[in-house]
């Protein structure tokens, strides 16, 4: 039997990783150039394998695939992992937290769905997570951009059913099946829905529009890949979250849960349970 054509090597990080045998693995990987692929890595368990310390979480890597029948198959052969370079990620605080974005692209994206801005401003959340006072600002910039590449988000410039422009100094509503709208009347504090002024949106509009190009491929570790920090929708977006991280915080949770349906995500409930310092 011929043996199946290995894939170009890309961009990569591993979500999520669980026994198949007794020396192999089952992996959720998130690439730049096939979106979110699984894959099975053949003796990653025994001991002096090459891929055993290669394949953790929140690891820039580069990896090479050959489908295990054909180019439609669902699970992926692994035939190669390495390193691709960049700064350790620190964990910490951060790590339930870069759990909870690794269960987000697993629940919400389709396999095979390429989205390579996602991609970037990925590793970019990554990377700001690091610093505590930014982690608010990353989830919920990632958040935003996770929403909008996988069209989820309306446009955050004008009212989703009647088209009007959105104007700074008034307030608004982010609901999950009426889009964005106007809200009605004065309500008391933490009474109805979480409002947000209008310049807030207008100013994460603008920056989720703001995503330079970026390279198409990125295909083996010795090719040139962009330092980090990457040039991404990232830095901006929590820029425009920071006057109202507060009241994002339960609207992108409430959009968010709405797309999940009746899924409950088990890394926010693990941060709900365990005590805040």
């Amino acid at each position: 039997m011929a043996r199946a054509p290995a894939r170009p090597g890309t961009a990569a990080f591993v979500l999520h990783s669980h026994d198949w045998s007794e020396s192999s693995l089952i992996l959720e990987v998130f690439t730049r150039d096939h979106g979110r692929v699984v894959a099975v890595a053949k003796g990653a368990k025994r001991p002096y394998s090459q891929l055993r310390p290669v394949l953790m979480p929140f690891q820039r890597l580069v990896m090479g695939f050959g489908a295990k029948k054909a180019d439609e198959a669902d699970v992926w052969l692994l035939r190669q992992a390495e390193w691709a370079g960049g700064p350790a990620w620190p964990g910490g605080a951060a790590l339930l937290p870069g759990f909870y974005l690794n269960e987000l692209l697993m629940r919400l994206m389709v396999r095979h769905d390429p989205h390579p801005a996602l991609f970037d401003a990925y590793a970019q959340a990554l990377q700001a997570m690091g610093d505590p006072s930014l982690l608010h600002a990353a989830l919920r910039a990632f958040e935003l951009v996770l929403l909008r590449q996988l069209g989820l988000l309306p446009g955050l410039d004008a009212s989703t059913v009647n088209g009007q422009d959105v104007v700074a100094g008034r307030v608004y509503e982010l609901h999950p099946e009426f889009g964005l709208r106007a809200a009605s009347g004065a309500q008391e504090p933490g009474q109805g829905p979480v409002v947000i002024d209008g310049a807030v949106f207008l100013d994460i509009e603008r920056a989720l529009r703001s995503t330079p190009r970026q390279p198409e491929r990125l295909t083996s570790a010795s090719d040139e890949l962009p330092a980090l920090p990457m040039p991404s929708s990232i830095p901006t977006v929590m820029a425009a979250c920071m006057p109202a991280l507060a009241e994002l915080k339960p609207v992108l949770r409430g959009l968010i849960h709405y797309h999940l349906g009746s899924q409950t995500l088990r890394t926010r409930q693990l941060m709900m349970e365990l005590p805040q310092p």
